[in-house]
């Protein structure tokens, strides 16, 4: 099926044909947001799963680390770089397979793995009926029983990471002037030619959406928290005893409802039902 392009499709190719995307999870709050993202993808993984679909999976880097661990891995993503980027990591044997999709409409067949990863497409589509699309895609492709982690960015993201933390008002004024808008509607226009834009959820509206796609939803839950304010994230990371009591903090109130919005991402660890 041939897809209608997506608003704003033109900023996310300018965005990502930079090729920024490949290192981001390597330092800062990409770093917790690597490491959160991964336990919490350990600990509700089906028993017993083999086939794993990662949806709109960027460079790869979660598909190399689930090929890692012994998964046979079906990566798919919009942007043709990114795939370039995960061919370059294979070795001549892999676990790997990897191609240009749309996460509305994927080449993937019916009940064909066992857990799905959506870590970026719901943050992509600013059209509700369009997200509801890629849900239900991803139930498609699902055996029954299957889980699906289901990525999205806080509505207050903008304030508490950008604001807040990286204070981008002071190169781009015009950021104070955008965010009431932003938290009203959930929509983050670009800055700047080739800047980041996309679509921020509400926590309660992440859940009405996964279980409006027929899936049941195990757990909400918040994946930095507030860590993305402290100055010494890196530091924290690094330090054996900082890393256990960051990590373990955050774990305590992940899913804390009067805390879920007040975090970089959201994660929804939803299942297909038998």
């Amino acid at each position: 099926m041939l897809m209608v392009p997506r608003e704003g499709e033109g900023d996310l190719e300018r965005h990502y044909g930079q090729g920024g995307e490949q290192a981001r999870l390597q330092a800062g709050a990409g770093r917790l947001e690597f490491a959160r993202t991964k336990e919490i993808i350990l600990r509700h993984l089906p028993p017993g799963a083999e086939q794993v679909a990662d949806i709109g999976g960027g460079p790869g880097a979660y598909s190399l680390w689930l090929a890692s661990l012994g998964y046979k891995v079906a990566h798919r993503d919009i942007v043709g770089l990114h795939v370039e980027q995960l061919r370059a990591c294979l070795g001549f044997a892999s676990s790997i397979s990897t191609a240009v999709a749309d996460a509305r409409d994927l080449d993937l067949p019916s009940q064909s793995v066992d857990a799905a990863l959506l870590l970026g497409p719901l943050y992509h589509l600013q059209q509700r009926s369009e997200r509801l699309q890629a849900l239900a895609e991803a139930g498609r492709v699902l055996r029954p029983g299957g889980v699906a982690f289901v990525t999205a960015i806080s509505r207050w993201s903008a304030r508490v990471d950008g604001l807040l933390a990286a204070r981008i008002y002071e190169s781009w004024p015009q950021a104070l002037g955008m965010i009431d808008q932003v938290e009203k509607t959930g929509v983050l226009p670009p800055l700047f030619p080739g800047s980041f834009t996309g679509y921020a959820h509400r926590p309660e509206q992440l859940r009405q959406e996964v279980e409006e796609s027929g899936f049941a939803c195990r757990a909400l839950l918040a994946v930095e928290g507030p860590a993305v304010l402290f100055s010494d994230l890196e530091a924290r990371l690094d330090d054996e005893r900082g890393r256990s009591v960051l990590l373990d903090s955050l774990r305590a109130t992940e899913a804390v409802p009067e805390l879920l919005g007040a975090t970089s991402h959201l994660l929804a660890v939803v299942e297909r039902p038998r």
